[in-house]
């Protein structure tokens, strides 16, 4: 079993105003949806980041760019710009740190270039 953390500034703010606006009934459809995608992919992860139907693996481009192993786990599938999360390892043993939700990129060449992971360096910390 895997702790899951919101490993950037971006990422925290993210989930929690979306946590915020469905707990507080202000969300529309399309933020519940995407509420529940995250959720369950989340609880997915933390107890098997192998889990099929995450179908998680190593970007190696982002791993070679930021110096340190990137995943991506689906969000959704067979869906157009289906949603990717990304994720590392650590920083503790047994941690989990998402560093961005993104649709997928459509671009085959160039596919992971438009991806940022901002502030990757303060996951190391």
């Amino acid at each position: 079993m895997f702790t899951i953390r919101m490993g950037i500034p971006e990422m925290e703010e993210f989930w929690e105003e979306l946590e915020s606006k469905v707990e507080s009934g202000t969300a529309s459809k399309s933020e519940e949806k995407l509420y529940r995608k995250i959720g369950k992919a989340l609880v997915l992860l933390a107890n098997d980041p192998r889990y099929p139907g995450l179908n998680s693996h190593e970007i190696s481009s982002l791993t070679a760019r930021y110096g340190q192993k990137v995943w991506e786990s689906y969000l959704e599938n067979r869906t157009p710009a289906a949603g990717r999360i990304f994720w590392t390892y650590g920083p503790g043993q047994g941690d989990i740190t998402i560093v961005a939700i993104e649709p997928h990129p459509n671009d085959k060449s160039n596919a992971y270039k438009k991806i940022t992971l901002s502030a990757m360096g303060e996951v190391l910390k």
